[in-house]
C-alpha cells in the first residue's frame, strides 16, 4: 500500500522515473508504521455484544467394569508401583492418589512434571522418575509386575524407558484413553475423572499390598540423593545447592525450573509436598522459561515465595524480563547455576559423541546485571554464602538474582553413570 501510494504521488507530482527510487525507500521505511496502524485500527472501532460464556463440561464418571477389572489385576499383581503424571495435578486429585497408595500399599512414582502431586516425605512416595538413563527408582519399574499409571502423558516420560521390552502389565487411569504405541498396551483403561476414579476404585480394590520393597527401595532412593549434599565445595555440588534451597523455603512455596542440566537436578533432588509447588517445563522443554514464568507465580499468587531456577545459558535467555518485575514490583528470587555453559548439552554430547563441542560461553557480571535493571544481586564466593544469600533476597521488596558457581563433574544423573544395584 505505501508503495502503491508513493509510485502514485509520483505520477501526480511529475516525478522523473530516477526520482521514483527515493519515494520507494521513503515508502519501504513507512510500511512498518503503516502495517501496524491497519493492524490496529479494528481494536479502536467499538465492540457489539457481550462476552462469551465460559463453561467447564463435567467429566464422565467411570465404567463400573473397567473399575472392576482393574480392581481384580491390581490385587492379582505381587509388585504394582503407580506412575503418576500430571493429569492428576490438572485433575486436582493428589489427595484420592494418597488414599489410593495408602489403602493398597502400593508405592508412587511421579513424573517431573507430577512433582508434589505424592508428598516427597510420604512413605510410599519413590519421588520421581524421568531421566533418560538408570536411576534407583527404576529399579521399583524393574521389578514391577503391574505398573497404574494415573493421569500419564506419554511425552512426560516415554514408555521405552520404563517398559522396554513391552511386557508389563498396564493399567491406564486417565481424561483421555491411551495412545497407540509398542510398549504401552493397557490390559484395562478407566477413561474418566482421574479424581472420581481413584476413589471408586478404593472401593474395589480387597488387597493391601507388603510394603517392605517399597520402603527399602525409598530408603536406597532417599540415600543416594544425599550424595553430597554436605560437600562445602565451591564451584558448589548442585545437591548442596537445591539442598540449603529447600531448607529456605516453606512447603507451599514456589520453585520453577528452567531448561538445562539443573532441571535434571531439581526434578530428582528437590522434594516436593504440594502440587503446583515444583513447575518444570518438559517435553518441548523450551530454554528461558523461568524467568517470566516466576512473574506469572508471583502475580497469581503474592502469598507464596517465588524462586526461579536457572542455569545462566536460559537466564540470559530472558533476563530482560528483569524490567518487567521490577516495572510491576514483582519480588521473587533467581538462582542462576552458572557453568558458562550449556551443561545438559555438554553431558548429552560427551554420552554420545565422547566429547563436547561448541557449548561453552562467556558470562557477564551477573549482580552488576541485576542491578542495571533495578533488582538485587548476589554472588556466592562460599558454599556457606547461599543460605544466608537467599534468606536476605528472599526478604527483598524487588527482584533478586543470585549467582551461584556450579560444578557438574560428579554427572548430571547417577555419579555411578548407571551402574547400580537394586535392593532386594
Amino acid at each position: 500500500l505505501a508503495l502503491l501510494a508513493a509510485l502514485t504521488l509520483g505520477f501526480a507530482a511529475g516525478y522523473a522515473p530516477a526520482a521514483y527510487l527515493s519515494l520507494d525507500l521513503m515508502a519501504l521505511q513507512a510500511m512498518p508504521v503503516l502495517m501496524a496502524a491497519l493492524a490496529l485500527w479494528p481494536l479502536a472501532q467499538p465492540a457489539e455484544g457481550a462476552p462469551l460464556a465460559s463453561r467447564r463440561a463435567r467429566r464422565p464418571s467411570p465404567d463400573r467394569p473397567s473399575l472392576r477389572a482393574a480392581a481384580e489385576a491390581i490385587d492379582r499383581a505381587r509388585h504394582p508401583i503407580i506412575l503418576a503424571g500430571n493429569g492428576v495435578i490438572r485433575g486436582r486429585a493428589s489427595r484420592e492418589l494418597v488414599a489410593f497408595a495408602e489403602r493398597t500399599g502400593i508405592p508412587v512414582a511421579n513424573t517431573f512434571m507430577a512433582k508434589g502431586a505424592m508428598p516427597a516425605d510420604h512413605a510410599l512416595s519413590l519421588l520421581s522418575i524421568g531421566l533418560q538413563a538408570r536411576d534407583f527408582v527404576s529399579c521399583g519399574f524393574d521389578a514391577a509386575d503391574l505398573i497404574v499409571t494415573v493421569g500419564y502423558d506419554q511425552v512426560e516420560y516415554a514408555p521405552y524407558h520404563w517398559n522396554p521390552r513391552g511386557d508389563k502389565a498396564i493399567v491406564h487411569i486417565d481424561f483421555t484413553q491411551a495412545e497407540t504405541d509398542a510398549m504401552y498396551q493397557p490390559e484395562v483403561e478407566i477413561v474418566s475423572d482421574v479424581r472420581e476414579a481413584l476413589e471408586l476404585l478404593c472401593a474395589e480394590v480387597t488387597q493391601a499390598h507388603d510394603r517392605g520393597y517399597p520402603a527399602r527401595l525409598r530408603q536406597a532412593i532417599l540415600a543416594d540423593l544425599e550424595r553430597g549434599a554436605d560437600d562445602a565445595s565451591v564451584p558448589m555440588k548442585p545437591a548442596r545447592v537445591l539442598r540449603d534451597l529447600r531448607r529456605a523455603l516453606d512447603r507451599r512455596d514456589v520453585v520453577i525450573s528452567d531448561v538445562g542440566a539443573h532441571k535434571l537436578l531439581v526434578a530428582r533432588l528437590y522434594p516436593a509436598y504440594e502440587p503446583n509447588t515444583v513447575l518444570i517445563s518438559n517435553g518441548f522443554a523450551a530454554m528461558g522459561i523461568a524467568l517470566p514464568g516466576a512473574i506469572g507465580a508471583k502475580l497469581a499468587d503474592p502469598s507464596r515465595r517465588v524462586v526461579a531456577v536457572s542455569g545462566d545459558g536460559g537466564f540470559l535467555m530472558n533476563v530482560q524480563e528483569l524490567e518487567t518485575a521490577v516495572r510491576l514490583g514483582v519480588a521473587f528470587v533467581t538462582l542462576v547455576f552458572r557453568d558458562e555453559g550449556y551443561g545438559l548439552i555438554r553431558w548429552k554430547q560427551v554420552q554420545q559423541f565422547g566429547a563436547p563441542f561448541g557449548i561453552e560461553f562467556g558470562n557477564p557480571d551477573l549482580v552488576k546485571l541485576a542491578e542495571s535493571f533495578g533488582a538485587k544481586g548476589y554472588r556466592v564466593e562460599k558454599a556457606d554464602d547461599l543460605a544466608r544469600c537467599l534468606a536476605d533476597a528472599l526478604a527483598q521488596a524487588v527482584p533478586a538474582v543470585i549467582d551461584v558457581p556450579i560444578d557438574y563433574r560428579d554427572g548430571i544423573v547417577h555419579p555411578d553413570h548407571g551402574q547400580i544395584i537394586c535392593p532386594t
